[in-house]
């Protein structure tokens, strides 16, 4: 024992921790016993973390589970029958008050004007007792929300909607007998006006005039019979839904309703499902059977006044899943996908299909010529001021490495086309509540803590901990999206601060590299556009989803080319200019000023600036549903944050040349007294933004706010976690790690970790949420990965360092531009 603590004690420092001491230095000597064995335990435990679980380990898990996925899905669609329909009318359960979840599909909650365009010129009829009128009342409010319940009772109710043409009729047929046969039969008959909707049940009336006897419950099965007849005929011209009989509260029923218990209810619902079932077993019963309302209702019916009516929110479930059942095929809203068809593949998603078939055939041929060896170069980091060089010289990579990326990119994309434009995954709404944002916000943040290391370097915002910082702030943001907590005003106050940081960083370290390194030639610019765009330009095409709808990516390049033509336009002014002459800096200041009056003309004319985004092509690539709204919020929501990186960036380089700065390991950034009221002031400035996010009445009120104070929180977070020097000399791997891959992150979340475009929650498990959202998350962060992979691989291909061989791809890439937008903008007119 002694000779392996030995061992551990002097072991070298695990990989992303060089230059660290030994673990007996970190200990220290006033580390003994406990202490100490217990930083052998957390070293070792990440050592075998580290050394079993690899990222290609990981990726090979996850293609064994998304192929057994997709099987398991396949196989439970093809031989567990029922669609998406069926599951919204029979499955389901409360995710919270009122807030019901259909099993494996998303209710789209419909507001009057929707409701009213679904059912124009239709006729609908409610038939039945007080159960289904109350019923009938919930589905008019929503046509028309202000409608009062004044019918009489035990009459027939007619509603109407003159500048629509709706009518929806409620007619009092409390048992099923031969009058409500009657009138079914009255609309079978040819040259009879037929309502496009027909929506019955009944049962207590028949429980409570008899008692219920087993005679009765004969009685109803035989009439029920003949009426399904009539019901099968109607359905040849109208949708028709038999609603199952909601339980009641037997303790708060009335001495007149004692008769009516929750055992006799299940028996008339038996009967109803095993008679509507027989033409299904023969045939395909067209009836449809509602039975979410009566599973809603078996969750609130003690809240119930009489014991028999349920509260208005169970009866509003009924009545929204009525129109879901009706409406989705036809509006097809993206948030409601349940009953819908999914569309077929466009002309670009056919070609996109195309080259990544063709791909594979190519390489197919080159593996059986034998030409399938290539190595995998090393790429250049184009978001740091280095890029990393390969320690030999390796050949130009041939035809093999790009035919590989784009197959595997190719099933990346099918997968993706399967989770979110195909019905062979399941989805389901979101729903927020604090403990599914903060208990996964406080795990991240315990494994966050766990994976530490030494920094390579000391300086403020070294690589390492603008990595950690990317990584910390991207998943902060999944989770924000996973929970659905931009309904918690506080909580989304605090992630536009964070989105409003990664524009800082833009800022930060574009013009950091400019001003050392001087380099404005056109094969960087392609590389950090290439890096920035190529997975959403690829999703626009296979998802078919216009560029905006990636809002992040748009406005990261929108500002990168800002950032570039400031810097780079005469006179072109860098650190060794200024060196010579502090005079320079004034015209830094100068083009920073030019720079902010540019942002506030745009920011205080919104005509002008959608009258600029408006004109094609422009207007291809930040219009989304047809208008330059979303770009112009997206835009001006934070934009000074990338000014505010910039300057920061010059301050900070000017101080650091001038050696004003203590940036070696363990040294606090200012002097003692320095450091200390700069940090007092960054904690009272960092808790004092977060009360008035806390304090805001409206997000209109915060956001009109957000973008003069978010760079408060900013800066707080930069010197608290720079001033003291053991902060700066530690960063999180675990953090970093992810903000490495966080471009890739932010996009794959859209389709393969959300579902129906960011609106729902993809369910690759379902009935089991918890374990759902694991493995769903282990692929999406898979995929992600290897994406960021393929996006380096293909750059170093298509994008030359041969400045001739470069203009000429450019050329070839504009006039493919051209092309697919003029096939976008045929497909869609």
């Amino acid at each position: 024992m002694e000779q392996q603590e030995a061992v551990l004690l002097n072991a070298a420092p695990a990989d992303g921790a060089q230059g660290a001491p030994p673990l007996l230095d970190r200990t220290g000597a006033c580390c003994h016993g406990g202490a100490k064995m217990a930083v052998l335990a957390y070293s070792l435990g990440k050592r075998e973390i580290n050394h079993h679980f690899t990222i290609k380990n990981a990726k090979l898990i996850s293609v064994v589970l998304v192929v057994l996925l997709v099987v398991f899905h396949t196989a439970s669609r093809y031989y567990g029958g029922g669609d998406s329909c069926e599951r919204l009318l029979s499955r389901g359960r409360y995710l919270g008050e009122n807030v019901w979840q259909p099993y494996g599909c998303m209710m789209h909650k419909y507001k009057s004007i929707e409701a009213q365009t679904c059912l124009a010129e239709k006729q609908v009829a409610f038939l039945g007792d007080s159960r289904i009128r109350q019923l009938f009342y919930s589905f008019i409010k929503i046509i028309e929300p202000g409608q009062a319940e004044d019918g009489n009772k035990h009459e027939d109710i007619s509603f109407q909607v003159d500048s629509s043409s709706v009518n929806v009729d409620f007619l009092w047929y409390p048992e099923a007998n031969n009058s409500m046969k009657e009138r079914l039969m009255s609309w079978t008959n040819d040259g009879s006006a037929k309502p496009d909707v027909v929506i019955l049940g009944a049962a207590t009336w028949s429980i409570k005039f008899h008692s219920g006897s087993s005679e009765t419950l004969e009685q109803y099965k035989v009439n029920l019979t003949a009426i399904a007849v009539h019901l099968e005929k109607l359905a040849d011209h109208a949708e028709v839904y038999w609603v199952l009989q909601d339980p009641v509260n037997e303790e708060a029923l009335n001495e007149n309703r004692k008769m009516i218990t929750n055992e006799q209810v299940e028996l008339y619902n038996e009967a109803a499902v095993d008679v509507l079932n027989k033409n299904k077993r023969s045939g395909g019963s067209r009836v449809k059977v509602l039975a979410a309302s009566r599973q809603a209702a078996l969750e609130t019916v003690a809240q119930s006044d009489d014991g028999l009516h349920l509260p208005e929110g169970t009866r509003n479930v009924g009545a929204m899943v009525l129109m879901n059942s009706l409406c989705n095929k036809l509006l097809r809203p993206i948030d409601g996908s349940c009953c819908q068809t999914f569309a077929s593949p466009n002309l670009l998603q056919k070609l996109s299909a195309c080259i990544f078939a063709g791909s594979a055939a190519a390489l197919l041929v080159f593996h059986l010529l034998g030409r399938n060896r290539h190595r995998r170069l090393v790429p250049p980091d184009v978001e740091s001021l280095e890029e990393k060089k390969p320690a030999t010289a390796a050949a130009p990579p041939g035809l093999t490495a790009p035919l590989q990326a784009l197959c595997r990119m190719g099933l990346i994309m099918s997968y993706f086309y399967l989770c979110d434009r195909a019905d062979v995954f399941m989805k389901e709404q979101k729903f927020y509540t604090h403990s599914t944002f903060f208990i996964p916000l406080i795990y991240i943040f315990v494994l966050g803590v766990f994976y530490n290391e030494n920094t390579k370097e000391s300086k403020l915002l070294n690589r390492e901990q603008t990595d950690e910082w990317k990584g910390w702030m991207q998943l902060v943001i999944l989770i924000y999206h996973v929970s659905g907590a931009s309904a918690f005003l506080p909580v989304y106050m605090h992630v536009r601060v964070l989105v409003a940081a990664y524009l800082f960083q833009t800022g930060y370290g574009h013009f950091s590299f400019f001003w050392l390194k001087g380099d404005f030639g056109l094969y960087r610019v392609c590389q950090v556009l290439f890096r920035l765009n190529f997975l959403v330009l690829v999703l626009c095409l296979v998802m078919d989803r216009p560029y905006q709808f990636y809002y992040f990516v748009p406005l990261v390049t929108f500002w990168f080319v800002v950032i570039y033509c400031s810097l780079a336009v005469w006179p072109q002014i860098l650190q060794k200019k200024a060196n010579s002459s502090g005079l320079w800096h004034f015209g830094v200041l100068a083009k920073l000023l030019a720079l902010l009056l540019f942002i506030c003309i745009f920011a205080f004319s919104q005509g002008f600036f959608e009258r600029v985004f408006s004109v094609w092509p422009i207007s291809a690539l930040f219009e989304l549903n047809g208008s330059i709204h979303e770009w112009w919020f997206r835009w001006k929501l934070d934009r000074f944050a990338v000014i505010h990186g910039m300057l920061f960036a010059l301050l900070y380089l000017v101080l650091q040349k001038r050696q004003v700065l203590s940036e070696g390991k363990g040294e606090a950034l200012f002097s003692a007294k320095m450091s200390n009221l700069l940090l007092f002031l960054s904690v009272v400035s960092f808790i004092t933004y977060s009360i008035w996010a806390s304090s805001c009445k409206t997000k209109t009120e915060c956001n009109e706010m957000h973008p003069y104070i978010s760079v408060v929180q900013i800066l707080a977070f930069i010197l608290i976690r720079n001033i003291p020097g053991y902060a700066r000399s530690v960063y999180s791997s675990f953090f970093a790690w992810f903000g490495k891959i966080s471009l890739e992150l932010f996009i794959c979340q859209y389709h393969i970790w959300l579902a129906a475009d960011t609106k729902g929650i993809l369910v690759l498990i379902p009935g089991n949420p918890s374990l759902n959202i694991m493995v769903s998350t282990f692929i999406f962060v898979c995929v992600a990965h290897e994406i960021s992979l393929i996006t380096n691989d293909l750059a170093q291909v298509v994008i030359p360092k041969d400045s001739m061989a470069l203009l000429k791809r450019l050329g070839a890439v504009g006039l493919l531009g051209l092309v697919l937008l003029l096939l976008t903008m045929g497909s869609h007119a």
